[in-house]
């Protein structure tokens, strides 16, 4: 289970706490008619030295009135721990088979006493009040929670739920995202067009972080880079299945065929070669992409983050984006493929173990089923 979610509060100082009225954006056909959105999204361009000039300096036309910051962040994982030892006496396979080809040792999964509902509600929760709790936001002052999971518990969407749980009073729109493995990279961006005076927190059952608007010249998201291909999905799908009904109503047939087949989404079918081969490939063209927008080089990113599904992709992509090991983060062998938790959860331990630090650049990037797959060049802290 991996999910992420998103809350929009006002930016203020925490002795502050007064509502502020964020400015509202008109909602048509999936698309934010809102002047400060669109300039966000258009805005591209390169400039030399822009690594060394504050975003109002570098000659990039940013063309915002205001920015937004990443300052908080939390994770968690359920407590059984399965190693690749563990799974060789389940299925037939061996540590050195998966170490080799995938670099994941060790794994979380929830207990047979522990329910999926109680520990992704609980987990959310207690990520989101990290977050929150690190950057000083009550969670009165939200004003939006972004809920990215391909895994909600109510198929009409779990964000309500969890902003329930939460206890905004002020009732903030809360929704889902679905978008499998590069679920937070959309939801980072799609925080980014809400915030006016805002900030928001993205949570996931194993992560969480907190994005707040601030001051143009503090922008802490300096370009974004994202694409779908629906041609891809053969590559990587859980579909829907109809099942035959089991039994027939009425006598005369009159009925037949008349009332729906029951269905079951079939397991996640993966073509390993084919999605290893459109990841390598995509990610480092959409880091370089969104590097050019932001009119930054190579050399001025700190840390290269990416979704953490298999260290051969992340070694790859770090090759030939030229980034030397020790500039890479990477959890992979002790949880595995969190999905959409991923980024979240390996940022929050970076961030807690003091290797990144405040003012660093990072290079995110997630991918996934779709296929979809996306980056962002953005300073935390």
């Amino acid at each position: 289970m991996a999910n992420a979610s998103g809350l929009l509060s006002p930016a203020v100082a925490p002795s502050v706490r007064r509502r502020l009225n964020p400015s509202i954006g008109v909602f048509q056909s999936g698309s934010w008619f809102s002047e400060g959105v669109f300039r966000r999204i258009v805005c591209s361009s390169t400039a030399q030295g822009a690594e060394k000039l504050s975003p109002s300096e570098s000659g990039v036309p940013r063309l915002v009135s205001r920015g937004c910051k990443l300052v908080g962040c939390g994770s968690a994982v359920p407590n059984l721990q399965i190693s690749n030892d563990d799974l060789s006496k389940i299925v037939d396979t061996s540590d050195e088979w998966i170490s080799v080809r995938t670099g994941i040792r060790n794994r979380r999964i929830l207990s047979e006493d522990v329910r999926m509902v109680n520990f992704g509600y609980a987990s959310l929760l207690r990520q989101q009040r990290k977050a929150l709790q690190m950057a000083e936001v009550d969670p009165d002052d939200v004003d939006l929670m972004l809920l990215c999971t391909s895994t909600p518990e109510d198929l009409f969407g779990s964000a309500p739920q969890i902003q329930k749980a939460l206890g905004c009073k002020n009732n903030p729109l809360a929704y889902d995202i679905t978008a499998a493995c590069s679920g937070f990279i959309l939801g980072l961006v799609s925080a980014a067009c809400y915030i006016r005076g805002s900030c928001i927190l993205f949570g996931d059952a194993a992560g969480a972080v907190l994005v707040q608007a601030c001051d143009s010249e503090e922008d802490g998201l300096f370009a974004f880079d994202l694409h779908s291909d629906g041609e891809g999905q053969r590559h990587l799908k859980a579909t829907m299945n109809e099942n035959e009904k089991d039994h027939k109503l009425g006598t005369n047939g009159s009925l037949l065929g008349l009332l729906p087949k029951g269905s079951s989404y079939s397991c996640i079918q993966m073509n390993g070669k084919e999605v290893f081969r459109f990841a390598v490939r995509v990610v480092p063209q959409s880091i370089e992409l969104a590097l050019e927008k932001a009119g930054l080089p190579g050399s001025s990113i700190d840390w290269l983050l990416l979704h953490q599904a298999n260290q051969r992709i992340i070694d790859a992509v770090a090759t030939r984006l030229q980034l030397p090991s020790e500039r890479v983060i990477s959890n992979l062998a002790n949880y595995g493929n969190t999905s959409a938790a991923s980024i979240p959860l390996a940022l929050d331990e970076a961030v807690r173990n003091g290797k990144v630090k405040a003012g660093h650049k990072i290079a995110t990037a997630g991918f996934g089923a779709g296929l979809t797959w996306g980056s962002a060049i953005i300073r935390w802290g």
